[in-house]
């Protein structure tokens, strides 16, 4: 085998595909060096400012391809998106031909379906990653063609007793990343109180939002009786995203509540570390995560995900009792508030969630697949 080890990601767009991604190739980078090799990434996907940002920050060498996801009955909508498959997988076999990879990643997204194909195509080895216990559509398409497929649920919809599959959990970013980040404010944060991190993803969720502020604006309101919760109580970390963060932040100005509000935190892995609960979607890269630090959440499943493979990703862990759910259509601030007291309040419940969610983790998930990788790559690890 070459010193030098040429690897493709493909995918992203979102921090659910993009940070699995990052984890693998810095655990290839990591496994490969100590090995005497040197592995060069090259991540393939959308010019989605968050993805190329993101990357740029974790010093990764990134191209787009265009692409848009196949959707439309009609005969010019089918035309219009099978054109766009040609133009990716042209662009994808140009990108390949002048890499010269070694071995193809797809971590799902629309974007990893061409260059995985093109991977096919040009005899490149190749795998996909599945993130949710539903697969999404790029991934259902692509285990098709590819000779392995590494799950993060053990019992992934339509994947089980599949020869090929590797359950090995998803890859989650490390607290000890080497890249700078810069250090956090934490308003007022009293580390003997329980703290409460809220978060819709890396792309805010106002749903979440607005059921929260609600929740917190009745407690204010509501200062009667010994058992009554106030916000005072205990820490507020808060990840609005870009569109509701001036909004949330007057908001708790106005209320007189001292909470950490920004649009997104590029140290969630160390905020994780302090939080005593968390308020989330339930998309794959983030319960891996939670499950790692034996976090207990109540989620809110996004009801849009395709296939709605956030709620499967929830039913799994609330059947094994290691959290709760509130589905969208039945979130109100009442109902928030009433979850997060009743949390508040039972200690021992959220001891045991904790414990649960620690058996159910995976936290070698990235050095499994980067091993498996390179190993297939005459590499021996």
């Amino acid at each position: 085998m070459d010193k030098n080890i040429n690897i493709v990601i493909a995918g992203g767009k979102t921090g659910g595909h993009l940070f699995p991604g990052i984890a693998v190739a810095k655990a290839l980078e990591e496994i490969a060096d100590k090995n005497g090799h040197a592995a060069n990434i090259l991540f393939i996907g959308t010019d989605a400012l968050f993805e190329t940002k993101t990357l740029k920050r974790y010093g990764y060498s990134h191209r787009a391809i265009y692409s848009k996801p196949v959707k439309g009955r009609n005969i010019i909508s089918k035309s219009f998106s099978l054109a766009v498959v040609v133009i990716s997988l042209l662009q994808s076999l140009v990108i390949l031909k002048n890499f010269k990879p070694h071995f193809a990643l797809g971590v799902g997204g629309f974007s990893s379906f061409a260059v995985i194909l093109a991977a096919v195509i040009s005899g490149i080895p190749n795998a996909i990653q599945e993130q949710n216990a539903f697969p999404g559509m790029t991934n259902r398409m692509l285990s098709r063609f590819t000779k392995t497929i590494f799950t993060s649920f053990k019992n992934t919809e339509g994947f089980k007793d599949n020869p090929r599959v590797r359950y090995f959990g998803n890859p989650v970013r490390k607290d000890n990343t080497s890249i700078a980040v810069k250090d956090v404010d934490l308003k007022n944060y009293d580390p003997d109180k329980l703290t409460i991190l809220v978060t819709g993803g890396s792309q805010g969720a106002a749903s979440i939002n607005s059921a929260f502020m609600d929740a917190i604006e009745s407690m204010v309101k509501n200062k009667t009786g010994e058992d009554q919760f106030q916000p005072a109580d205990f820490n507020i970390i808060h990840q609005t995203g870009v569109n509701d963060e001036t909004g949330i932040r007057e908001k708790y100005e106005k209320m007189r509540v001292t909470a950490t509000a920004s649009a997104f935190f590029h140290n969630m892995p160390e905020l994780q570390t302090k939080a005593d609960i968390i308020i989330t979607r339930a998309g794959a890269g983030i319960i891996a995560e939670i499950c790692n630090k034996g976090l207990p959440a109540i989620f809110i499943p996004f009801p849009y995900a395709a296939d709605d493979h956030q709620k499967f990703n929830a039913l799994e862990l609330e059947r094994e009792g290691a959290a709760m759910m509130i589905e969208e259509k039945d979130l109100t601030g009442k109902i928030l508030k009433e979850s997060m007291e009743n949390l508040i309040k039972d200690k021992e419940k959220l001891k045991s969630m904790g414990k649960k969610l620690k058996e159910v983790a995976m936290p070698d998930a990235d050095k499994k697949i980067a091993s498996y990788i390179l190993n297939r790559l005459g590499v021996n690890t």
